[in-house]
């Protein structure tokens, strides 16, 4: 037996190459091939920079699809379903829309796939394929090493993706996140991380986390366990560790270069909304925090939602210009996106503000435009601040003020190297991913 998977798209225009900063490896692959029995072979197309070959004899397509990507995935799906090759599709859509993608599949994958994706392969062999296949339970983690070898050749960044632990705790009604873990969290052995990353060839690691630090002693241990491995590594974690300084010197001493906050808003009026408990006053919070974080040497990518029901013209301002006054290494600005499954989607649906119920598979909606009615904003409105935001952030001025940070941003030959490709490479996709379609013309 044979499967393909594919990793699709969000969209492509004609000519152009995909956004650079998106060419991560596709982790889940990697997790899903290492499920897979020896006695299968398998092949893999990144449709971000492979070309798809629909001909090729295969008995199984497996797609791992997010929202965005939702619209090219029908579509390869599609081609594939005409030649009669069944399709699975698993991920965060089809675990949190089954409905929209259950017509687009023969099989789909709700929630995590370790302890569905043996029976689902067997069923196929037997001739007795399900359309439906979701755990009872989370999966015990501990054993599963991504296989990596379907990478092998393809041009993605000098980062390897490594997972020690999924889900979060926090309840932020927009979070695709949140909701597909139903707020739930299981780690990785801490052995286990450090076996894999050993057997790594790249020596520059994203840990994938969506918060490294949920469970502060398991955390500890992990950064004290990297130390010795002499890598360079970044992550996510909440604005809460700041006022942690053992963390944060652990973390500084085994190789962080720079963490991943979410911010996400100044506004007090959207601090419910993200789910984060902070009390009182954002902005000293968060002031503080970047203190805290520039005295570790430890620079910050800040991310940053707009679109709150709060959010003005100005509170949007007020929220960029924080980013550019504290000179972070580097931005986000996005506007909140309604994701399905989340309760900021059925709460949109519920009020009549989606402007379209699925705005993901409308050949009109585009990478930057606002799929509901802000509050107080037009979606217009809305979509200009991010993308205004964004291009103020990467402006050449603004790139050398930062650069001048020292203590954080460019600290070392190695980080202003780092520092000045990822911004003059963000300078360019700001313009580049604003209106990318979704889905590609074939």
């Amino acid at each position: 037996m044979k499967v393909t998977f594919i990793y699709p798209c969000v969209g492509k225009r004609p000519g152009e190459a995909y956004p650079n900063s998106w060419l991560m490896e596709p982790l889940a692959i990697a997790q899903l091939s290492a499920l897979t029995p020896p006695s299968w072979e398998r092949v893999f197309y990144d449709d971000r920079f492979d070309s798809i070959p629909y001909d090729d004899p295969t008995d199984l397509v497996a797609l791992s699809v997010e929202t965005y990507s939702a619209r090219r995935a029908y579509q390869i799906s599609a081609r594939f379903r005409e030649r009669g090759v069944r399709v699975v599709m698993g991920g965060f859509h089809p675990t949190l829309a089954p409905e929209d993608a259950a017509s687009h599949a023969d099989a789909l994958v709700v929630g995590e796939a370790e302890g569905v994706w043996a029976t689902l392969l067997d069923d196929f062999e037997a001739g007795r394929l399900q359309p439906h296949y979701e755990a009872s339970s989370h999966p015990d983690l501990a054993g599963i090493f991504p296989d990596r070898k379907l990478f092998a050749g393809k041009r993605y960044m000098n980062l390897a993706l490594v997972e020690t632990a999924r889900g979060c705790r926090f309840n932020c009604d927009f979070c695709s996140i949140s909701s597909f873990y139903n707020h739930s969290y299981s780690a990785r052995p801490v052995g286990d991380v450090v076996q894999e990353i050993t057997s790594l060839r790249k020596k520059n690691v994203f840990f994938v986390d969506d918060n490294l630090c949920v469970e502060r002693d398991r955390a500890l241990a992990l950064f004290r366990a990297l130390e010795p491995l002499g890598i360079r590594w970044v992550g996510q974690i909440s604005v809460h560790v700041a006022g942690d300084d053992e963390c944060l010197e652990a973390m500084r001493h085994s190789g962080c270069l720079g963490v991943l906050v979410g911010f996400e808003t100044l506004n007090p009026g959207g601090n419910a909304v993200s789910g984060k408990a902070l009390k009182g006053s954002l902005r000293p919070v968060y002031e503080k925090a970047v203190a805290q974080f520039a005295r570790h040497r430890i620079g910050i990518y800040g991310t940053f939602v707009f679109g709150y029901d709060s959010d003005t013209r100005e509170t949007l301002r007020e929220t960029a210009d924080f980013a550019l006054r504290h000179r972070l290494f580097f931005s986000a600005f996005n506007h909140l996106v309604p994701f399905p499954g989340t309760p900021l989607f059925e709460r949109l649906s519920d009020e009549k503000r989606l402007l379209q119920e699925k705005w993901w598979l409308s050949p009109h909606y585009h990478f930057g435009d606002v799929a509901f009615q802000p509050a107080l904003l037009s979606p217009e409105e809305l979509s200009l601040a991010c993308f205004e935001a964004r291009h103020s952030f990467y402006g050449w001025r603004r790139i050398l003020r930062r650069a001048l940070n020292w203590r954080s941003n460019c600290r070392s030959p190695f980080m202003t190297v780092l520092f000045w490709l990822s911004n003059l490479n963000a300078r360019r996709e700001v313009e580049k991913r604003q209106g990318l379609p979704l889905g590609v013309d074939e």
